[in-house]
């Protein structure tokens, strides 16, 4: 063994380099691949050692305080080759592509001419010649990536979604209560003083207009005649029963629900925001139910309590909304699109880095995001994903647990 390779050894049983591989867990009966540590020769530079008769070249990721880049360095018989005599040229072959890096000499090494993205996670094709002989070698390095088969998949719970352009929303959220129009409210008097000979509704009873509601024997001439509902509603009170004599009185109140009023609490820094017209999402409390609406009246003196009331008119026609019901509202106050963006509970963190997992058929592997903008739900996307690009957006913490559980390292 050459002096190199002495050396090589010996650092390796001190402090040996790892690499990730896909390999199968276990024995004939794999559920999932999972990524396991292999032993592999380290060269002076903290590269892997890739060795041909007397010929070795070790490959060297450097990325200390600046962008990942690929060093190749030439050793014949344990001394080093000047990175003018070699020529080389590598295919790194990702899951969504391939990369081609060229060399060209800079001090005592050969160097990449396109920085290595992270995740460094790719199976490696390596071309070098020197002194007319071409060498080849090709190996995997992966890191973040999981396997899952058939029947385990579906049992896992993930769902995807696919990363592409989105208009983010910018929102201020309020709270408030459900309130009947005055406009919605009814009196039902009697034209003339008469007795009433029959009623037709009780208390609660939904009408509509031009029902008959009760019929009134006229005092003066004993002519009957009957009192109709003046609008769809629900009878909230009944004063009379038959027999009684009625003069100038209410009969009945009715009271039309079929629109109501989100009535909104806005205070000082969400008022200074908001604008008529602007539009509103409605929910339950617990968000069963939502309505869609907009702005229609900003109150223009604040309350005791320094709040100001916000207006929004909701369609009840299926009397989900009853007044008195409390309530919270997303008011849109503007949009704003991007090129790319992905679910923030998509989202883990790989290496203290945010990732997402990308899906590719059954096999799912971490993409290093940069971020941008947000609202609530999506975050912009700056650089880490193609657009396109299928990615977990439930019970991705599956998936992280199999790769910490790999241990699988970030070594070259």
């Amino acid at each position: 063994m050459n002096k190199l390779l002495t050396i090589a050894t010996s650092l390796l049983a001190i402090c040996p380099l790892v690499f990730a591989v896909a390999v199968h867990a276990g024995g004939g009966h794999d559920d999932h691949h999972v990524q396991h540590t292999i032993e592999h020769p380290e060269g002076p530079h903290g590269g892997r050692l890739l060795t041909e008769a007397d010929f070795t070249v070790e490959v060297s990721l450097f990325e200390t305080g600046i962008p990942a880049e690929m060093r190749l360095y030439g050793y014949i018989n344990g001394k080093q080759i000047a990175p003018a005599e070699l020529t080389a040229h590598v295919t790194l072959n990702r899951l969504d592509g391939k990369d081609e890096v060229r060399f060209s000499p800079e001090q005592d090494y050969l160097l990449g001419d396109i920085g290595i993205a992270e995740p460094h996670s790719f199976s490696v094709d390596l071309n070098v010649t020197y002194q007319g002989k071409q060498y080849h070698w090709h190996y995997d390095s992966f890191e973040g990536r999981v396997e899952l088969n058939q029947r385990i998949l579906p049992l896992t719970g993930i769902d995807t979604a696919i990363a592409k352009a989105r208009l983010l929303t910018d929102k201020t959220h309020l709270f408030g209560v459900i309130s009947s129009p005055p406009t919605a409210q009814y009196q039902v008097k009697v034209p003339y003083p008469g007795t009433l000979t029959e009623v037709l509704v009780q208390q609660g009873d939904s009408v509509h207009k031009g029902q008959r509601l009760a019929r009134i024997s006229n005092a003066a001439t004993f002519k009957q005649y009957d009192i109709v509902s003046p609008a769809d509603g629900i009878i909230s009170a009944r004063f009379f029963n038959p027999n009684e004599l009625i003069r100038d009185e209410v009969l009945f109140t009715l009271v039309d629900y079929s629109e109501v009023y989100a009535e909104l609490s806005a205070f000082p820094n969400d008022l200074m925001k908001l604008r008529l017209d602007m539009p509103v999402a409605v929910f339950s409390l617990h968000q069963s139910e939502r309505a869609q609406s907009t702005i229609s009246y900003i109150a223009p003196q604040m309350t005791e309590g320094h709040i100001a009331r916000v207006r929004a008119v909701i369609d009840n026609s299926n009397g989900y909304w009853r007044p008195g019901m409390h309530i919270k509202a997303e008011v849109l106050l503007a949009t704003t699109p991007v090129a790319l963006a992905v679910e923030k509970r998509a989202i883990q963190r790989f290496r203290d880095m945010p990732v997402v997992f990308a899906r590719y058929g059954n096999i799912f592997e971490v993409r290093m995001l940069q971020f941008g903008r947000e609202d609530d739900e999506y975050v912009e996307v700056t650089a880490g994903l193609k657009p396109g690009t299928e990615y977990v957006t439930q019970n991705s913490f599956v998936l992280k647990a199999d790769v910490l559980k790999s241990g699988a390292s970030h070594d070259h």
